[in-house]
């Protein structure tokens, strides 16, 4: 599982400048503050004073209710969501606040959608590429919340991430808009609920995180797996993936060739999840088998032993792993061709899930 430092390598922050604690003339005007005329009998100066300091003292904002309503203010919004991203993991009740706050989410949304025409062609700007990953920032926390996860998911917010996830450009703008726009998906993944796993395979996140664990960086790829790997805890998930061959191997030719990769360049965080990806598929009959001659040679011959000789747990699951994929006989299963030996996975004569049951 990620650790919450694994979400926090995501986020870039932004700095700008501004008042965050000055309360709009408008909102003073809203909350009863502005001089009113209306009376017949006009308070002396003296007592206006003492009764506007009364009102002010009961609509007093907390720093974080003062930060959303700056949301709202197009000159304010930048610092805010600066200010917002950086407090968002200490403030417990920041999801429910942004949710139900007046005109928030449309903000938010504004600051997301208004990068889009940079994609592409791509010309977007690091400071806009900031901004924008600010704003992912907050809807992560509404993703993670438990409060929120279910009306953010029911009004489709997920898929104003989806222009951002189909980005290709190797740009650091662009790779900071993809790796964020993953961890807010991860945060809705992160908790085992089978409305999510539907959300996200109804709407094809796993091609699109396949994709990037072939070909985007190490951090993208580690969270892209970790969806993966929880789409698959579910049982909906798990089912959806071993439906058909062509999904079986599909999913399991870019773990095979990250395990290639990774043989190259290790990475102890992003082999755990891989592993545990294919702990999960030996729990399908079908996709056990077809493991059996599709794992790659690199986790049977002791490859990352070094790798993994300060993580005795993972070595465990590896090796849990290993015992699965024994053949019936008792003698360890010989690898057919896989990525490294230019294997095709998708012949109709190979093991693996069919599509019937």
């Amino acid at each position: 599982m990620l650790a919450p430092e694994d979400f926090r390598d995501i986020h870039r922050q932004a700095r700008g400048d501004g008042d965050l604690l000055t309360l709009p003339p408008a909102a003073k005007a809203q909350h009863g503050l502005a001089h009113s005329t209306s009376s017949s009998n006009v308070a002396p100066k003296a007592s206006w004073f003492a009764s506007a300091n009364t009102a002010v003292q009961d609509i007093e904002m907390t720093l974080e209710e003062q930060l959303v309503f700056n949301l709202c203010n197009p000159e304010l919004r930048g610092n805010a969501l600066v200010e917002l991203s950086k407090k968002r993991e200490t403030l417990n009740n920041l999801a429910p606040l942004l949710w139900y706050s007046f005109g928030t989410i449309a903000a938010v949304l504004q600051e997301i959608v208004s990068v889009y025409p940079a994609l592409s062609p791509p010309t977007l700007l690091a400071s806009a590429a900031n901004r924008a990953c600010n704003a992912l920032a907050l809807l992560q926390t509404l993703a993670a919340h438990p409060e929120t996860r279910t009306p953010f998911l029911e009004a489709g917010i997920p898929l104003y991430l989806f222009p951002f996830l189909k980005t290709t450009s190797e740009a650091k703008s662009f790779k900071y808009l993809r790796v964020t726009s993953l961890g807010v998906l991860g945060a809705l993944a992160k908790v085992d609920d089978t409305e999510v796993v539907k959300f996200l395979l109804e709407n094809e996140v796993i091609p699109l995180c396949l994709r990037i664990m072939g070909t985007g960086s190490e951090l993208s790829k580690t969270v892209a797996t970790f969806i993966v790997q929880k789409i698959m805890l579910n049982e909906v998930g798990l089912q959806h993936i071993c439906a058909t061959p062509e999904c079986f191997f599909e999913a399991a030719n870019v773990l095979a060739n990250m395990v290639v990769a990774l043989a190259e360049q290790p990475s102890t965080r992003l082999l755990k999840h891989v592993i545990h990806c294919y702990i999960r598929l030996t729990d399908d009959r079908r996709a056990c088998a077809g493991l059996r001659t599709h794992l790659p040679e690199a986790l049977r011959n002791g490859t990352f032993d070094n790798c993994l000789r300060d993580d005795p747990a993972a070595k465990h699951v590896l090796q849990k792993l290993l015992d699965e994929l024994v053949g019936p006989a008792g003698g360890a299963p010989h690898p057919g061709p896989g990525p490294e030996a230019g294997g095709s996975h998708g012949g109709p004569a190979q093991a693996g899930p069919s599509h019937t049951p």
